[in-house]
């Protein structure tokens, strides 16, 4: 098996979400945004506003509600989290791992951070 066949056999295990319906979650709903890219994207391209950044290393550590490196936000298996890396590739990875933890509304970013940019969503300078 290949990435490409990997990833789709992930994705057809969740509903992935736009940029637009990912916004509205974390307002409307209080899903919590993961941003999962790494520093030097993150300084080149900046953040999402609210958005919990969360090395993907050490992703299930901190989402992990039962775990004792677990996030403030790390509130329980019923949280909604959108995982945003760059594109929308690793992110549908991180959430099969996340599911597999038992955070059974995790979803990802159809396009990841580019999408939200080009949008027009809001991004802050690091």
């Amino acid at each position: 098996m290949g990435i490409e066949e990997l990833l789709e056999r992930v994705r057809r295990g969740y509903d992935r979400i736009g940029p637009r319906e990912a916004a509205a979650a974390a307002t409307e709903a209080g899903a919590l945004l993961v941003d999962i890219r790494y520093a030097a994207l993150r300084d080149r391209d900046g953040l999402i506003p609210g958005a919990l950044v969360v090395e993907r290393n050490e992703l299930e550590w901190r989402l992990d509600p039962q775990g004792s490196h677990r996030a403030p936000e790390a509130v329980g298996h019923d949280l909604q989290i959108v995982v945003i890396c760059n594109e929308g590739y690793a992110s549908s990875l991180a959430v099969a791992s996340l599911r597999q933890l038992g955070l059974h509304r995790a979803t990802d970013l159809v396009g990841g951070f580019q999408a939200w940019r080009a949008a027009g969503l809001p991004v802050t300078s690091v």
